[in-house]
């Protein structure tokens, strides 16, 4: 029996099922987001509570009642501030000079910039130990003592990680301007620095915002750099790889880890409250702003992006050169011997990055596609919901999440036991690691897609799935591939994110460099670093040629 509700307007079954019919889908697509990034982290704070005694505070209290503790806690915001707003400087000078001056080889300064990319996260520290470590080649070359270890070392190693994301953020911010406010302005009698302080620094706010909450995060999470040339200078992300790895402590490890994630997660929400205040500065009326030669700026500048240009290459380059030499730094002559791999495992470490990255690529492109699809396509209260789950990887560290998938799945009585300690385990923990900036870049397209096309495609008696096989998808192929591609090199050099879930057999070669690194075995973590560069260069390579064959060549594929 049908009932009836009181207007009795509309059977209840009816409004069941309407209610049912767009959230069912956002609940289908939530699932594996609560079992991969909510599930992991209740583990994470259910530990942090566990105690001899039962739940308590007591690892809380023993941690903030720690002197070494406090130091390692103001260790990590020392660094992370003042690497972030060095990082942000320089790339909203090199981003300047690239979108708002005439200066010459714009394009190849815009590679350059964005080459660590393509590197392992502590490539930086890597070639700093190679140029200025006790057996550097400018200490060795000049006689000199320079020491980076410490501080100072994990500052500058950070900064070079970090710039060019801050530069690809600040790049996007500056492309775009309305010429017309200029001219006003120039009209008016300002000053072309007070032009540059009234119009284009608020102009590019949210960009700011963005890119120090991108800063600030990498930063204060990342530990492969600090673990090179950090020495005794602790942070809490090499902190918790030392309660977990070395000291099997992971009651600890998880307090660490929750702390953490406090600064990380505020980070996140001070960047989307301001993000929530955007607005376009580009209309149909707008004049787009075209740069005007000036020497005196354009030399300035030229000068600033050259000196930042060679710091990049040249920590990308000494670690070239120290993959073929024959013994760093006491036999330099050439050699390919570090590209026999005859380390332990071999190449393997090589194929299993590769295997995962290609892993990551095709599930990354159907859980962001599904969670930006469902949330635009099937407005509902459960949307919301999905939309927070789709987001909230961006603010947890990786060693949080993948520290989480130990304690989570490191269970027989778990279902997902069945793949852990499986390559397909990294591969999910980098899918769901990386999920909120693949679902913003596949949002962002899937908004572009006017909704007559599904009306149209109604009207002609077409069902969602046949629209979404056959307008929607190839309309968003330019953007899967890029998508894709960066879900593909983000797997290829991440650390953080893997370095709990690693086993001899499934060992990556972005963690071999670290631990080949860490024992001193520096030529061959040069040429594993070399070949990771080297695999993602083809890959992007391959796709270029696959876009331009497609007709897609102004599509970018570094996101």
């Amino acid at each position: 029996m049908i009932a009836i509700n009181k207007e009795g307007a509309r059977p209840v079954t009816v409004r069941r099922r309407n209610w049912l019919a767009p959230a069912l889908p956002a609940l289908i697509v939530a699932i594996p987001l609560v079992l991969f990034v909510l599930y992991p982290l209740i583990h994470i704070l259910g530990r942090s509570f566990s105690t001899p005694d039962g739940l308590g505070l007591a690892n809380y209290v023993a941690m903030l009642g720690n002197e070494r503790f406090l130091r390692i806690t103001a260790n990590s915001f020392a660094v992370t501030i003042v690497s972030a707003a060095l990082a942000i400087v320089l790339a909203y000078a090199f981003a300047y000079a690239v979108q708002r001056s005439t200066m010459p080889l714009r394009n190849l300064f815009r590679l350059i910039a964005v080459l660590p990319l393509f590197a392992p996260s502590l490539v930086q520290a890597q070639g700093l130990v190679l140029l200025f470590g006790r057996n550097g080649l400018i200490n060795r070359s000049f006689g000199l003592s320079i020491d980076l270890y410490g501080y100072w070392g994990i500052v500058i190693a950070s900064v070079l990680y970090v710039f060019p994301y801050a530069f690809l953020i600040l790049s996007a911010a500056l492309a775009v301007a309305d010429a017309r406010i200029y001219e006003s302005a120039e009209m008016l009698g300002a000053s072309k620095w007070r032009a540059f302080r009234t119009v284009t620094l608020p102009g590019t706010r949210y960009g700011l915002a963005a890119a120090i909450f991108v800063c600030f995060t990498l930063v204060i999470t990342d530990f492969g750099n600090p673990m090179v040339i950090g020495g005794d200078y602790i942070v809490l992300a090499s902190e918790v790889y030392n309660q977990v790895i070395g000291q099997a402590n992971f009651e600890m490890g998880t307090v660490i880890g929750m702390v953490l994630l406090v600064p990380a997660a505020i980070a996140a929400i001070v960047e989307k409250r301001v993000s929530a205040r955007q607005f376009s500065l580009i209309n149909e009326h707008s004049k787009p702003l075209i740069p005007q030669k000036d020497r005196l700026r354009d030399a300035l500048l030229l000068g600033v992006v050259l000196l930042i240009s060679m710091a990049i290459l040249s920590i990308v380059l000494v670690v070239v050169f120290a993959s073929f030499v024959h013994l760093w730094p006491y036999r330099m002559t050439f050699s390919l011997r570090h590209y026999a791999f005859d380390v332990q495992n071999g190449t393997q470490p090589l194929w299993n990055s590769i295997y995962v990255s290609l892993m990551a690529a095709g599930i990354g492109v159907m859980a962001v596609t599904a969670a930006a699809y469902v949330i635009e396509k099937f407005p509902s209260p459960a949307a919301r919901g999905l939309y927070f789950l789709s987001i909230l990887p961006a603010a947890v560290p990786g060693m949080v999440l993948g520290l989480g998938y130990i304690l989570a799945f490191n269970n027989p009585a778990n279902p997902i036991y069945a793949i852990y300690g499986t390559l397909l385990i990294i591969a999910i923990a980098n899918v769901y690691y990386y999920h909120a900036h693949g679902f913003l870049i596949s949002g962002t397209s899937m908004k572009q897609i006017s909704g007559r096309f599904d009306e149209a495609s109604a009207t002609l008696g077409g069902s969602r799935l046949q629209t979404f096989a056959r307008v929607t998808l190839p309309l968003l192929f330019p953007t899967l591939v890029g998508i894709a591609v960066f879900f593909f090199m983000r797997s290829m050099v991440t650390l953080s994110a893997v370095i709990f879930l690693i086993t001899p057999n499934t060992q990556m070669a972005a963690v071999s460099v670290l631990y080949l690194q860490d024992r001193g075995a520096t030529n061959q973590a040069a040429a594993f670093s070399v070949c990771i560069i080297a695999i993602i260069m083809i890959v992007l390579l391959a796709m270029r040629l696959l876009l331009n064959a497609t007709g897609h060549r102004h599509i970018s594929l570094i996101r």
